[in-house]
């Protein structure tokens, strides 16, 4: 509470946020308990009126929303997270959806946000030297959620061409 009435942000955007299940535990896409690495940050989304949650397996902060669907879901988590928002984005990558949300932001604003594929390869590739792993193999390897950078590339290509019109 404290740091949302000292910043007081006018909106709370999370992108593969981890948030608890109900059992209160956080959890990976591969049901392994993360809580002691992971930062509660779902509780300041709870005490927040205007939230957006990006999410892909339904660990994540804003699959709350759609438990019932990630419950049944035999390819999705065990523990679903609980904690819910006011506007959910569902995508097979969750970066993917973070980049929808850019596009949408570029075409309301008039003036293109999204990253450049260059731009963001390298910063997959900074971040894999460095140790981040994928989140599909948990290896350390140059893909997104099991996807190869060419296919990420795409989307951010195919979504610049929406955004600039073309």
């Amino acid at each position: 509470e404290e740091i949302l009435n000292t910043e007081n942000p006018s909106v709370l955007i999370s992108i593969e946020r981890c948030a608890a299940a109900a059992d209160g535990l956080y959890r990976n896409m591969r049901d392994l308990d993360i809580s002691d690495q992971t930062a509660k940050v779902d509780l300041l989304f709870d005490m927040h009126s205007k939230t957006i949650g990006i999410g892909d397996g339904g660990n994540e902060i804003g699959l709350g929303n759609v438990i019932d669907g990630v419950d049944k879901s035999e390819t999705l988590v065990s523990y679903p997270a609980i904690s819910k928002v006011t506007e959910l984005i569902i995508a097979s990558v969750s970066n993917w959806g973070g980049y929808g949300l850019l596009a949408a932001l570029s075409v309301s604003a008039g003036k293109n946000i999204l990253p450049t594929i260059e731009e963001d390869t390298q910063r997959i590739s900074n971040m894999v030297d460095l140790g981040a792993v994928d989140g599909f193999s948990g290896e350390q390897i140059y893909k997104v959620d099991g996807f190869d950078l060419a296919e990420n590339a795409t989307v951010i290509e195919k979504l610049h061409s929406l955004v600039n019109g073309s």
